[in-house]
C-alpha cells in the first residue's frame, strides 16, 4: 500500500466508520493517521481498492415556474451542534445510479420531485470532500424540481427543514447563515447566473459575453 502499511478499521457503524493508519512519510519516519470513510470493511476503503466512486450525491436544482428559486436543507449537524445550510443529499446504495440516488433522496428529504439535467461530466463527476480527513467523494446531480415540500419520508435521525430560497434570501444566508462550502459556492454561482444553471454551458456563456462586447 506505499506509505500505508497497515489499515484497521475501529468501528463497525452502518454510515460512517473509523480506520487507523500505520504510515511512513517521505523520510521513512513511521506514525499514525486517522481516516474516516463510508467503506463498511476495511477491503472496501479506497486507498484498498484503489477505484474511485461516488459515496454520495449532492443535489443543486432550482424551482419555481422561472427556475429563480433554489432547493436548499436547514439541517442538524452533530459535529457543531446546530443547523447548517446545505443542498439536499444522500448515500448512493450498492449498484444504485447516483442519478436514481439524487432523484430518491431528493423525495425523501424534501417530497419534491427532481427532473435531473444532463451536464459535462466534468461538473457531475465525484470529487473529494474533506480529503484530510475522510476518503468519501460525492457527485453531484443538478435539475429542477416541483411539488409539494412533504417532511414525511424522513428518517428519524434526519433534523431539517426545507427551504425554497430567492436571490434575496440566498443573500441574506450567504452573509449571517453557516452554509456548507460547496453549497455556499454554488450559491455564488446561483446570485450571478442571469439564466438558470448558466455556469454549466461554458461556450454559450463566452459566446453571449463576446456577443455584449461587440
Amino acid at each position: 500500500m506505499g506509505r500505508i502499511k497497515k489499515a484497521v478499521q475501529l468501528t463497525e457503524n452502518q454510515h460512517l466508520n473509523l480506520y487507523e493508519l500505520e504510515t511512513q512519510d517521505r523520510k521513512g519516519h513511521p506514525g499514525r493517521y486517522y481516516v474516516a470513510s463510508r467503506a463498511k470493511h476495511t477491503e472496501d476503503l479506497e486507498l484498498v481498492r484503489k477505484q474511485q466512486k461516488p459515496d454520495g450525491v449532492i443535489i443543486y436544482s432550482l424551482y419555481g415556474e422561472k427556475k429563480d428559486k433554489v432547493v436548499l436543507v436547514r439541517q442538524y449537524r452533530y459535529p457543531i451542534d446546530g443547523y447548517l445550510y446545505e443542498f439536499p443529499a444522500g448515500l448512493v446504495e450498492p449498484g444504485e445510479d447516483y442519478h436514481d440516488a439524487a432523484v430518491r433522496e431528493m423525495k425523501e428529504e424534501t417530497g419534491l420531485d427532481l427532473r435531473p439535467i444532463p451536464v459535462d461530466n466534468f461538473y457531475a463527476k465525484p470529487y473529494y470532500t474533506t480529503i484530510g480527513m475522510t476518503d468519501e467523494c460525492c457527485a453531484t446531480v443538478y435539475g429542477v424540481s416541483d411539488g409539494v415540500v412533504s417532511l414525511d419520508g424522513l428518517e428519524d435521525t434526519e433534523d431539517l427543514e426545507v427551504v425554497i430560497a430567492d436571490r434575496d434570501e440566498v443573500r441574506r444566508i450567504l452573509k449571517e447563515e453557516r452554509v456548507a462550502i460547496v453549497c455556499s459556492y454554488m450559491l455564488m454561482h446561483f446570485l450571478h447566473d442571469k439564466e438558470p444553471f448558466e455556469f454549466l454551458h461554458t461556450k454559450d456563456a463566452e459566446e453571449k459575453s463576446r456577443w455584449r462586447k461587440k
